[in-house]
């Protein structure tokens, strides 16, 4: 989830999915603008469909992200390239 982390329990085994377009706005055009005011809705309720609309996910919890620490200037590249070898650990 945005700015976050969401744990959730589910019963196994299960299949959770997301898309590839899950954070891409999408933008709607003038002439589709036009086209949805005209069109009719019809209005639905779940019991005419026999749809049981309780909830069935129950959140367990919520947390906020760590917040990030203060960066630091180093002087040139090789303070750099020492300083990822020996704190940071990732070279």
């Amino acid at each position: 989830m945005d700015g976050g982390l969401e744990t959730i329990s589910v019963s196994l085994p299960a299949v959770i999915t997301t898309d590839l377009r899950l954070n891409e706005p999408r933008y709607v055009t003038l002439p589709n603008i036009m086209k949805a005011k005209k069109k009719q809705l019809d209005i639905v309720k779940p019991e005419d469909l026999g749809v049981d609309v309780k909830p069935r996910l129950k959140t367990l919890k919520v947390t906020e992200p760590a917040k990030r620490g203060a960066g630091v200037k180093v002087p040139d590249v090789a303070t750099l390239v020492q300083k990822l070898k020996t704190e940071a650990k990732v070279i």
